[in-house]
């Protein structure tokens, strides 16, 4: 087994970015768009830990929104244009600002995740008095 030394975390950060095993770097963390390796096929790192939840999507939802109302509503005000052009102009907006940087936030959640040992949490059993 190879020898991993704890990466710092502006390396865990890259390697989320670049939807890498949060670990060894190397290994590929998606099997689809979304979809999570069962494990590395590098480092053998067990992927059975990952819990994102829907942490990325909340992140994407609240980003696009912003820039996408921020948007629409200069446009609206400046040029008063048709409601199709709305249509237009916004649904491939929202498309790319919603799917393109999701497997990207995904896989960064989950090398946080991993890089600050995050689990489920526990009650802490207490000593009888």
């Amino acid at each position: 087994m190879n020898d991993h030394s704890p990466a710092t975390l502006s390396q865990i950060v890259l390697r989320g970015i670049a939807c890498r095993c949060p670990r060894c770097g190397k290994g590929k963390l998606f099997s689809g768009f979304l979809t999570l390796r069962s494990r590395c096929e590098t480092c053998e790192l067990d992927y059975a830990f990952i819990d994102t939840g829907d942490g990325p999507a909340v992140f994407i939802i609240m980003f696009a929104g912003a820039i996408v109302v921020a948007c629409a509503l200069i446009v609206e005000v400046k040029y008063q244009p048709p409601f199709w052009v709305h249509a237009v102009l916004w649904l491939p907006l929202i498309l790319a600002t919603t799917l393109l940087p999701l497997r990207s936030m995904k896989s960064l959640l989950i090398a946080l995740q991993f890089h600050h040992k995050a689990a489920e949490g526990r009650l802490m059993e207490r000593a009888p008095k």
